[in-house]
């Protein structure tokens, strides 16, 4: 078969041959059809982010397509059959013409749901879900700060909690990009190049409508500074440090009011804490997808052979929602 591969010597991509899959008894075999990027196969190309023990080299974690094989385990543990249209969570290797996935990190394609529309929903829509009600605990009513409201996972998060009753504030670098995301619903769009966040938390705080939950893939200065204008107990939840590593922390106001900070990967979590939320998953929120509350925004879809045009759209941050590959 065929995946891409990275040239080491200059980081450039390549549609090339590789080794078929050697399928696991407790496996599935699926022939890929769509492929969604994510941030992670950026760093993964860059060497900064191994595949897990076990996983292919190639990138590519959140596929859809239709069952091909299905292992003796995994038959008399899952409802899988050939033919099956299948969207998959994995480790690696979702940029290839087909993968091997343990039975329990499959699901359906939702009903009123595409395959180009599935692939976009595993990774983001496990990672939403994760920080939202299982690292979060977000409850009806709550406020959410999501930042990077133009970014993939933000296209999911937004409606996600939309849909279960949650007020949310949201932060864009520009006036064109809240207009883009405007069809996600937030409740407050704030252009950061405009206003200080910190400035408008405290405006929400002194309202009696602080956050209470925050989703965080920026880090940075603004990180430190917005932290006294949360609800008391109130979650920031660290993802990634796109602005930067370094902060400044007041401690007292820290425990004073509870704040919790925590650090959460999807990628580093047990296969049977993957298993979990993505069986969460399919109960509590495909009926919001089914009926269209819930659905991945597709920015742009390109065939796997031009993936390292896919990957430059997210180098340049273009995007507004999720870039999608698709194999013949």
């Amino acid at each position: 078969m065929k995946a891409i591969l990275v040239d080491k010597s200059d980081r450039s991509l390549h549609w090339s041959d590789v080794p078929d899959p050697v399928m696991k008894s407790d496996e599935v075999l699926v022939k890929i059809e769509a492929a969604a990027l994510n941030r992670a196969d950026l760093m993964q190309r860059e060497g900064d982010y191994p595949p897990p023990p076990g996983c292919p080299d190639w990138m590519g974690l959140e596929i859809a397509g239709t069952v091909a094989l299905v292992g003796d385990e995994a038959k008399a543990n899952s409802p899988w059959k050939v033919g099956d249209k299948v969207c998959a969570l994995l480790g690696g290797g979702g940029y290839a013409e087909y993968v091997t996935v343990r039975y329990d990190m499959l699901m359906p394609i939702p009903e009123n749901c595409s395959v180009i529309e599935a692939a976009a929903i595993p990774e983001a829509f496990a990672t939403a879900y994760l920080n939202l009600f299982i690292e979060g605990k977000i409850q009806k009513g709550n406020t959410l700060l999501m930042h990077a409201g133009a970014s993939g996972l933000a296209s999911v998060v937004i409606p996600m909690a939309k849909a279960f009753d949650v007020r949310v504030i949201t932060t864009v670098i520009s006036d064109e990009k809240a207009e883009s995301i405007a069809h996600l619903g937030a409740d407050l769009v704030v252009n950061t190049n405009k206003q200080n966040i910190a400035d408008v938390l405290k405006r929400e705080l002194e309202a009696g409508r602080p956050v209470d939950v925050a989703i965080d893939c920026l880090g940075g200065e603004m990180m430190g500074s917005c932290l006294p204008y949360l609800a008391h107990g109130a979650r920031w939840i660290m993802i990634a440090a796109l602005a930067g590593t370094k902060t400044e922390i007041d401690l007292k106001n820290i425990y004073v009011r509870n704040v919790r900070i925590v650090g959460s990967t999807l990628r580093s979590r047990t296969p049977a804490v993957k298993a979990e939320i993505l069986a969460s998953l399919v109960r509590d929120v495909w009926p919001f997808v089914a009926q269209g509350k819930v659905k991945p925004t597709i920015y742009k879809v390109l065939p796997i052979t031009e993936a390292e045009a896919a990957h430059d759209i997210l180098y340049r941050g273009e995007n507004v929602g999720k870039v999608v590959l698709t194999l013949p």
